[in-house]
């Protein structure tokens, strides 16, 4: 057994100061799991509204949220093969990751992919299977055509900023702050458009995007945003373009027009990238595999914006909360901050 510290929830609020740093007793891998002894853990919504009660999964009370980590293993359970203490790995979880320690099952984890540091591979995985599903498994990306990524600047947009260009794409990304779009615009997106009007609204992109690209307009749009941004862009894609729905962060779930539908021969195309996994297993295999081989190569290179050591983690989710994160934040825990 090992005492540790862990940042716990134990009732359920709108306030997400009310979690607590805990100290507990975390006991030995059971047979089958690994213990890992955690370096960082990447800060995401969902740590946010499972606090809140707003989550379609409702661990039980208390609960660590978390739920993308990186850091080393530090004892096996009875049975497990193919690790050894000392491996550094990732893995990710639905929560229990903002905590010193945790025990998991061994099949969940998987070695540090190239030279990624413990703050970026806790900071891949779930953006850049979002991105990659999207782009390739259900949009279809080709070399040689235009992306427009909305909400550019957050981890899922910029995830799709750096496949689609990776995949060969010329790429533009909105976002509503000059100076977070000048860090995707360093990262390689052909251009950037700051979406935000005068009265705080979201639009006035169909002209620019329009002129950028050729007139045509994009031919493949990745939309985390929906509402307005959802509604425009179908002002300017191209003739048998995808628009590929990952979310709706705007807070209202858009309609689209039939009639452009028709007569730009548009696709409209949700994401779902964990749920393909678990309806088709294989494809979630084959999808695993191909984001490990980019990983491994070095064509992911999440971007980490802040760390917070684990007793200031309430500071890293406010800081996603007020929307004030450029690609990733993270929790660490070695009592250190993280720059960019």
């Amino acid at each position: 057994m090992t005492r540790i510290r862990a940042v716990r929830c134990h009732t359920i609020s709108d306030d997400i100061t009310t979690v607590t740093l805990d100290e507990l007793v975390l006991p030995d891998p059971a047979p089958g799991e690994v213990q890992v002894r955690l370096k960082a853990c990447a800060v995401n919504f969902p740590d946010i509204l499972m606090i809140q009660g707003k989550y379609q999964h409702k661990p039980p009370l208390p609960f660590s949220p978390g739920g993308e980590a990186a850091g080393d293993v530090v004892a096996l359970g009875a049975g497990v093969t193919g690790l050894k203490e000392g491996d550094a790995v990732c893995f990710g979880s639905r929560a229990g990751g903002f905590t010193e320690a945790v025990n998991v099952p061994a099949a969940s984890v998987k070695p540090i992919p190239g030279k990624m540091n413990y703050e970026k591979a806790a900071s891949y995985s779930t953006a850049y299977m979002t991105a990659y599903v999207a782009l390739k498994v259900r949009g279809d990306l080709k070399a040689g055509e235009w992306l427009l990524v909305h909400g550019a600047t957050g981890g899922v947009g910029m995830a799709a900023v750096d496949l689609g260009k990776h995949f060969g794409a010329h790429v533009i990304g909105t976002g509503g702050r000059d100076d977070k779009l000048a860090v995707v615009k360093s990262r390689g997106a052909d251009a950037v458009i700051n979406y935000t009007l005068a009265d705080g609204s979201l639009g006035g992109f169909r002209d620019k995007v329009k002129a950028i690209t050729g007139a045509g307009g994009a031919d493949v749009v990745y939309d985390p945003v929906g509402g307005d941004v959802f509604d425009e862009s179908m002002r300017c894609i191209n003739w048998r373009g995808r628009i590929l729905t990952i979310g709706f962060t705007s807070g209202r779930w858009p309609s689209a027009p039939v009639n452009l539908i028709l007569i730009k021969s548009i696709s409209v195309i949700g994401v779902r990238a964990g749920e393909i996994g678990r309806r088709d297993p294989e494809l979630g295999r084959q999808n695993q595999a191909a984001l490990w081989d980019l990983a491994q190569s070095g064509a992911i290179d999440p971007y980490v914006c802040a760390g917070f050591p684990l007793e200031r983690a309430v500071e890293a989710m406010q800081m996603l909360e007020n929307r004030d994160v450029v690609g990733k934040c993270v929790v660490t825990m070695n009592g250190y901050e993280v720059a960019s």
